[in-house]
């Protein structure tokens, strides 16, 4: 029976009825003209949910991790030079991808909590009077830590620093759930996937591209097939796709959209904040700490929390799922059994959080955790009682 229970990792999210169904289709001919009739509009209408009306929708049948190497190999030629900043998980893996395409990184080490530290990007690239850095890759929503970043303040940084280099921003946890401008940050390459913000099965890279990052691909020498942006924007242009496509996701991402637009794509942010800050006044409410050092930081998708010390989170991630059956996320990297995550976005509700905070409330009782049972949920009924619909944004 935990099947029932919905799922508090920052993802794969929550898939609703409504596109499960969606994606519960016989097999079609890609090739027919019914296909290009669905698959045209995805891409054009998938724009909005990006900021964008100057960018490219490109999608690949892969995860997040194909979407960054779609956007190094693209545009990047060996031993190029490219700057990023270390303060997670998901940024740590994207240096170790470019490191293994053989380009020049380098790396602005920073503190797990912090987020994308536009001033020191500032001073690298004011250094770099040739230009030899490339691109700039910055993490918007660093799912490991529950940081979310300033990318207008990057974007603000590489301006006044007169620098040329592109940006590229992994919002695969950020999109479809918070804010995104792409057009109006000067994003060149966003990298996001089917399985968070768009409630979908994993299985769909989407990406979007400028104006400069596809004519950057031109002179580009890193090796690419299956992730080549030429072959793809070709095939797309007339409906249809290089090779076989992830048929049952594009389905899926249709009603994904027309569920996002009827909503509102302003009403999924304030929803989403809405759900995150209830989680806020319940780790408050526990006595425990954050792990994002300021509230300027906080995700509103993923909380990562610190555990008291002498305990283990890994133990009490384990104990929700064994005792309850309920999944929540496990620390990773520097956060491996210092702290514990609650997903926060897709398909969830007021009322689906309280359950998965109750859960969490009784793992940690269960351990002898020094808090109070009820206290965190209590604190996150009376927010959210205060702020039901319409949502309300208030300071915390």
């Amino acid at each position: 029976m935990s099947t029932q229970n919905p799922v508090f990792i920052p993802g794969p999210t929550n898939i609703p009825e409504r596109l499960l169904s969606a994606m519960h289709v016989q097999t079609r001919d890609h090739r027919a003209p019914d296909f290009v009739e669905t698959f045209a509009p995805v891409l054009n209408d998938t724009k909005r949910v990006f900021g964008t009306k100057d960018g490219t929708v490109i999608t690949f049948p892969a995860s997040g991790t194909g979407g960054w190497e779609a956007a190094v190999t693209n545009t990047l030629s060996p031993g190029d030079k490219v700057l990023v900043a270390r303060y997670g998980m998901f940024s740590h893996r994207w240096i170790d991808l470019c490191q293994r395409h053989g380009l020049d990184v380098q790396i602005i080490e920073c503190p797990w909590g912090a987020g994308a530290p536009a001033d020191k990007f500032e001073s690298v690239l004011s250094e770099d009077k040739g230009h030899e850095i490339k691109a700039v890759l910055v993490t918007h929503n660093e799912t490991a830590t529950g940081v979310k970043s300033d990318i207008a303040a990057v974007r603000g940084a590489m301006d006044a620093a007169s620098h040329p280099a592109m940006l590229f921003v992994d919002c695969v946890s950020s999109l479809a759930s918070m804010p995104f401008e792409m057009d109006a940050w000067g994003v060149d390459i966003a990298v996001s996937g089917s399985q968070k913000g768009f409630m979908l099965a994993t299985g769909m890279a989407i990406l979007g591209v400028s104006p400069k990052a596809l004519d950057a691909m031109e002179a580009a020498k890193l090796p690419r097939t299956f992730f080549d942006f030429r072959d793809m924007t070709k095939a797309n242009a007339s409906g249809g796709f290089p090779y076989t496509p992830p048929l049952q996701l594009i389905y899926g991402l249709r009603e994904s959209l027309k569920m996002l637009f009827e909503e509102g794509l302003e009403n999924v942010y304030d929803r989403h904040f809405r759900l995150a800050e209830g989680v806020r006044r319940a780790t408050k409410a526990w006595g425990l700490d954050l792990v994002a050092q300021s509230p300027d930081l906080y995700s509103d998708t993923v909380s990562a929390i610190y555990v008291p010390k002498g305990f283990d989170s890994n133990a009490l991630t384990q104990h929700a799922f064994d005792a309850y059956g309920v999944s929540f996320g496990i620390g990773l990297g520097e956060m491996n059994g210092k702290a514990f995550r609650i997903g926060h976005l897709g398909s969830l509700t007021d009322v689906m959080v309280l359950s998965g905070l109750g859960a969490i409330e009784m793992a940690m009782a269960d351990l002898n955790y020094p808090i109070t049972l009820g206290s965190g949920v209590a604190a996150a009924q009376e927010y959210y009682r205060s702020t039901h619909a319409p949502a309300v944004r208030s300071a915390a």
